[in-house]
């Protein structure tokens, strides 16, 4: 598999993140609280009633906390030929942050996956990126901050996944917004873990 086709994913996905959302965004009930895996759904789910609750994708195998309040919760269900999958989307509605999950195959390291994107991203007009550093969240963990131009501000967490994937988190957030989004970012990114399968007896 390509390398580069790799990271071009990975900048199609975060260039998407970086414009605001343009649909108008409907709630829905709280009612289902993920589990379905990489089916994708008319309506975003809206928690902001019942608060942060664990999202789990058997599929992907792997699960986080949505962070309630005026995260909206969506689930795109994209999957690429090659095996990529964008199977959640959050979204704060004030802000306009947004959270973008990826499943990918594992050809690379984590290490190796968020160096490409550092390498691609600064290879963009206007991108400026910190060089990734380890994270506490796992052993194999990295992430790193970047800015495109005055407005926009971002963070990226690459780390192991379930057997033979890669979990990335792609996030955006305007400049101006407040220090709660970004806190939210990094607990939204340290909530993502592989499922654990029980041994079977």
């Amino acid at each position: 598999m390509d390398a580069r086709r790799l990271l071009g994913w990975g900048l199609l996905v975060l260039c998407t993140a970086c414009s605001a959302s343009k649909q108008a965004v409907r709630d829905s009930s709280p009612e289902g609280t993920g589990g379905s895996g990489p089916v994708a759904q008319e309506q975003p789910q809206s928690f902001e009633e019942s608060g942060p609750q664990r999202y789990v994708d058997q599929a992907l195998g792997f699960e986080l906390t949505q962070p309630g309040g005026e995260w909206m919760l969506d689930e795109p269900g994209e999957q690429t030929p090659e095996g990529l999958s964008i199977p959640v989307v959050l979204r704060h509605r004030t802000s306009g942050a947004q959270v973008v999950m990826q499943v990918a195959p594992a050809v690379a390291s984590p290490a190796q996956f968020a160096e490409r994107l550092t390498v691609g991203l600064r290879s963009q007009p206007g991108f400026v990126t910190s060089d990734p550093e380890p994270l506490e969240m796992s052993d194999s963990a990295v992430g790193f901050d970047f800015a495109v131009g005055d407005n926009v501000r971002g963070r990226v967490m690459v780390r192991d996944g379930s057997p033979g994937r890669v979990f990335m988190m792609l996030a955006t957030w305007p400049a101006t917004a407040s220090d709660e989004v970004p806190q939210t970012v990094n607990a939204l990114f340290e909530s993502v873990r592989p499922l654990v399968i029980p041994e079977q007896t």
